[in-house]
């Protein structure tokens, strides 16, 4: 017995793991040493690895807004495939959010997004191969699918590796820094690639990437679950995605122009509001619900969850009337455009990296309320915009815009997520990026309403032109252009005028709703907490915090 050793004498006399066993012996998949925090200094690379992830899945939300036109030309779409080529990915990633949020949580937020960034490869395959709008449509729904499964999880597995509450901040700051740079790349991307190459490209830049994504996750990413100690609710996820998808539709068909009242519009908004009724009313029944409806008595997480409706609420519809506005009424092309929008990017990546620190010495409260309320000044500051160009007006007004809005959002993520213990992260990402897409939705909608009640009626009286062609003029600025074309000589050209000045005048109504709704979220951030309290989560064992009820093993291919 003198000549033998054990693996715990072995710990004991500081024998590094993978020499303490025979290979053929070593501990695997739950049965291996907890790992923390993904094994020190590595969070750090696990950080780089899920922004990269994220930053694919901003840019393809945006990429194919500049190449819809090249998209009409080659494929031929009729006007209803062409509006899903465009919607089938958001519509279909909102429904499914909670579905594969809650799913991680059960059998591993690693294994969910390791398939995501496997679909997610080939459904940019397919879609770049496309050759009818079928084809596509059917592409777009399945990086719909792939990116429901990347988006809660990259959050979710940020939760897990960084317990800690001051580096979990600094970890947000950085990875939703990252979102904002997709999002706002996106289309100067997809402008560049359409210069140079076929619309298809824009999609298959996705494919090399993922290729690298699949398995540096599979060796990197620490594997983790929630509390298995129920089974998975099928039928409860099936409920939230059709009822996710009925609202989220009938939302964006609003959003469109369509009529609210008709039943193309109507109806899937009512059935998906009654499923997600009997949705809530199925997991308060439940002693294992796959969300846990408690967590929005919290307020710091139903204020915050609160704040990310509203903030996206007030600014997606605005953000895209200011993009007409650029290229419309200023005549800037899609690329000058983006380049236009650039200082409000650079802001709010300042704003997420600093966040942490802004995060720790103001609290949750004065930041979210301050976000809110800098956002309210910088969308007053934007009524300056007129029918010329302003530089200086839209400079200063979008740097504020970025670092306002990143500021209130960043906040609002870092305390739902600290409201939350670990093991039900999963289900509490998809439910903050699920308030971002409703938000975003119900966002265009309401202003883009605003917008053509204070824009039609200026159209439609215009003196010296015809009644029916004013009507006609009076659906958008694009619309009022072509009538003007097709008129020519001075009627032509007092539309013209008059619609850019009616434009003109609906943007600065929609701004001035927009600085109220920011305001009224300024007052609602009042009830989150005054402190950034760094202990344990609620729900979290404090004895045991960080880690709690969290499985997190070690990759068994290591």
């Amino acid at each position: 017995m003198s000549g033998t050793t054990t693996p715990a004498t072995r710990r004991a006399a500081g024998v590094p793991r993978h020499r303490r066993y025979p290979r053929h012996r070593r501990p695997r998949g739950r049965h291996a040493p907890a790992l923390g925090a993904a094994g020190g200094a590595n969070r750090w690379v696990v950080l780089f690895v899920l922004c990269v992830s994220l930053l694919l899945v901003a840019l393809d939300a945006t990429v194919l807004h500049v190449a819809v036109p090249a998209v009409s030309e080659d494929l031929r779409p009729g006007a209803i495939e062409l509006l899903w080529i465009v919607d089938a990915y958001p519509l279909v990633c909102a429904s499914l959010l909670i579905l594969f949020g809650t799913l991680g949580d059960r059998v591993g937020r690693r294994r969910v997004l390791l398939l995501g960034y496997a679909l997610f490869g080939a459904a940019s395959a397919l879609a770049a191969s496309a050759t009818t709008p079928q084809v596509l449509i059917a592409a777009r729904a399945l990086l719909g699918v792939g990116g429901a499964m990347i988006m809660p999880a990259t959050l979710s597995i940020l939760r897990q590796v960084f317990p800690d509450r001051r580096e979990r901040a600094r970890a947000i700051g950085i990875w939703s820094a990252v979102a904002a740079v997709g999002a706002a790349v996106g289309p100067l991307l997809g402008g560049f690639l359409l210069e140079h190459y076929w619309w298809g490209s824009v999609f298959l830049i996705n494919i090399p990437l993922m290729a690298v994504a699949l398995p540096v996750g599979r060796w990197l990413l620490p594997e983790s679950t929630g509390d298995r100690g129920g089974p998975w609710d099928v039928l409860g996820a099936l409920m939230a995605a059709f009822g996710l998808f009925g609202l989220v539709l009938g939302v964006k068909r609003a959003g469109g122009g369509a009529e609210l009242l008709t039943p193309g519009t109507l109806g899937p908004a009512l059935l998906g509001a009654v499923l997600l009724g009997f949705f809530v009313r199925r997991q308060r029944s439940l002693p294992c619900p796959l969300v846990d409806l408690r967590l929005f008595a919290r307020p710091a997480f139903g204020v915050s969850v609160g704040c990310i409706v509203l903030a996206l609420l007030a600014l997606v519809g605005l953000e895209l009337i200011a993009a007409q506005y650029l290229q419309l009424v200023l005549g800037l092309t899609p690329l000058e455009t983006g380049l236009r929008l650039l200082p409000l990017t650079f802001a709010a990546m300042g704003a997420g990296l600093a966040g942490s620190r802004l995060l720790h010495r103001l609290g949750p409260r004065v930041m979210v309320a301050s976000g809110f309320t800098l956002t309210a000044a910088a969308v007053l500051v934007l009524t300056g915009m007129g029918e010329t160009d302003r530089p200086a007006v839209l400079v200063s007004g979008f740097v504020l815009l970025g670092f306002g809005l990143e500021t209130t959002l960043f906040g609002a993520y870092e305390s739902m997520l600290n409201e939350v213990p670990p093991q039900a992260a999963g289900g509490a990402a998809a439910i903050g990026e699920t308030s971002y897409q409703l938000g975003a939705g119900i966002g265009i909608a309401l202003l883009g309403s605003v917008m053509n009640a204070a824009y039609t009626p200026r159209v439609t009286a215009a003196p010296g032109v015809p009644g029916g062609v004013a009507t006609e003029a009076g659906q958008s600025l694009g619309v009022a252009y072509e009538v003007a074309d097709r008129l020519g000589g001075r009627s032509g050209q007092a539309l013209r005028a008059a619609a850019r000045h009616a434009f003109v005048h609906g943007l600065h109504v929609t701004l001035t709703v927009s600085a109220g709704l920011l305001l009224l979220g300024g007052l609602a951030a009042l009830r989150l907490p005054r402190a950034m309290e760094c202990g344990a989560a609620p729900g979290e064992d404090r004895a045991e915090a960080p880690a709690g009820r969290e499985k997190v093993t070690a990759d068994s291919a290591r």
